[in-house]
């Protein structure tokens, strides 16, 4: 097979979360690009409809479906109207999270722990599982987890969200163990500091952004665009020997 051939997706379907906007957005936009019919999700159906509207003028085949990754019926409809309007899921990106906390651990409350939990680790772990069937029935498919450089090294005021990332490599490396029989991989990418909605409380403040820039290589904060072609590397047969590991893109930060 020629090596661009590799990249190609076209017949495949991707599921991405967090995709109404950042580093979701930008990755279902290049598997689109690539091929890819692509589901995106996120909490708000009208913002999900402006993306998918948005893919569609590109010749994008897109479906919008609204889901909050920290309620589980949410998620099995997610998996359920993906596999009835398509028919198949082969790959799975899991990029929604949250962080409603910003302080040391000793003052985040239970309520806000569990949020974080629930939605950056208990909602991959679910819709992983949601997906597996479909894939494993099919012979494989990628699953590719959105962790964080956080989930290697905490900063302060980061703490549980650290936690949240750093179990979800571990999730990683578990399922890529019991899944690989079955054709199925799952890596995770570990962003640095991007540009995005998400991360505005970082780098809108400038003590914040000098630090964060003084520690990386590149000198630059990231754009989600950065993210997407490492996503897409993940979800094509150009990475089909790799599984169960975790791939840094911060421009150089925890060199």
């Amino acid at each position: 097979m020629h090596i661009k051939e590799k990249f190609n997706l076209t017949g495949k379907v991707a599921i991405i979360t967090g995709a109404s906007k950042g580093i979701g957005r930008a990755i279902a936009e290049a598997l689109g690009q690539c091929g890819a019919r692509v589901v995106v999700s996120s909490r708000k159906q009208e913002a999900v409809d402006a993306v998918a509207a948005e893919l569609k003028a590109q010749q994008i085949e897109a479906l919008a479906v609204a889901a909050h990754m920290g309620q589980e019926e949410d998620i099995q409809r997610l998996a359920s109207e993906t596999r009835k309007h398509f028919g198949r899921i082969d790959i799975l990106v899991n990029n929604a999270a949250s962080n409603p906390v910003f302080g040391p651990i000793a003052d985040t409350n239970p309520a806000a722990f569990d949020k974080i939990i629930g939605v950056n680790l208990r909602g991959p772990f679910l819709l992983s599982n949601e997906v597996y069937p479909d894939m494993r029935r099919q012979g494989g498919g990628s699953i590719i987890h959105i962790s964080s450089v956080e989930g290697l090294t905490p900063s302060p005021g980061l703490g549980i969200y650290s936690v949240s990332k750093a179990s979800l490599l571990m999730l990683t490396k578990a399922q890529a163990r019991e899944w690989g029989s079955d054709g199925i991989r799952v890596n995770a990418i570990c962003p640095g500091l991007i540009q995005t909605k998400f991360s505005r409380a970082l780098w809108e403040n400038a003590d914040v952004l000098q630090h964060f820039l003084g520690k990386t290589a590149l000198q630059r904060i990231g754009q989600p665009e950065d993210i997407a072609g490492l996503a897409v590397f993940l979800a094509s047969d150009a990475a089909v020997y790799c599984t169960g590991s975790m791939f840094i893109a911060d421009g150089g930060y925890l060199i």
